[in-house]
């Protein structure tokens, strides 16, 4: 367990219906670092993630966030925590750039229109940002939900698969982005199967499995993934 840890995972069994998809995970992630997840399709990544923000209750273990047992409904909680889970989490009556300003001013953000507008343009949306969310394709949806997150501000940006149907271009600037956030301070937890946005952007990896769910280097999680 990190010391002073931002994120406390002790014995946390996730699953389903009181059975577990993957083994117990105990982890700690102190502020400005980044753990990636990687494991196999259905091992349990994104039922981690989901128990991790309070999506999921856990089977048994806790989840505790800046010394504070994990709770969904906590308006503090809700501030600290952005996530990008779901590509189709969107008000459907607002167009994409309306759920950004929406999201932008919820959160308190100086001049939420020059942020949108930045982030818009960040993520290449210029040209559908006045679309609603089931006229764009997975793609923009995609897009705009990653935009979503990086609108606000977080203590814990909590992603899974972030360089999910994103282009080539795109996954790079998203790594890169993410490194240079994480560098400054931000704390963020993900699931990925691309080997170079893990290693751009993970400083400790967890690999999630039905015997142990360990800890270890960016270095060793992407041999694993070459030979998975």
């Amino acid at each position: 367990m990190a010391k002073n840890a931002l994120l406390e995972v002790q014995d946390l069994s996730v699953g389903y219906g009181g059975e577990p998809v993957c083994a117990p995970v105990t982890l700690g992630v102190q502020a400005g670092t980044a753990l990636g997840v990687i494991g196999p399709n259905g091992a349990g990544k994104s039922t981690v993630l989901q128990t991790l923000v309070g999506l999921l209750p856990a089977i048994a273990g806790s989840v505790q966030f800046d010394g504070r047992e994990v709770d969904e409904r906590d308006a503090g909680f809700r501030r600290d925590v952005a996530t990008v889970l779901d590509d189709d989490a969107f008000f459907p009556s607002l167009t994409g750039a309306e759920h950004l300003l929406l999201t932008a001013r919820g959160h308190g953000v100086t001049a939420p229109d020059a942020v949108v507008e930045a982030e818009v343009e960040e993520f290449g949306l210029a040209d559908r940002a006045h679309a609603l969310p089931s006229a764009l394709s997975s793609g923009q949806r995609r897009r705009l939900a990653l935009a979503a997150a990086f609108v606000r501000p977080a203590k814990l940006l909590v992603l899974d698969e972030p360089e999910r149907r994103l282009d080539a271009q795109m996954r790079r600037r998203l790594a890169a982005r993410i490194a240079a956030d994480v560098a400054e301070g931000l704390t963020v937890v993900f699931a990925s199967h691309d080997a170079e946005f893990l290693s751009t952007v993970a400083r400790r990896v967890l690999v999630v499995d039905d015997h142990a769910c360990t800890l270890v280097s960016p270095k060793a999680a992407v041999a694993a993934l070459h030979e998975g």
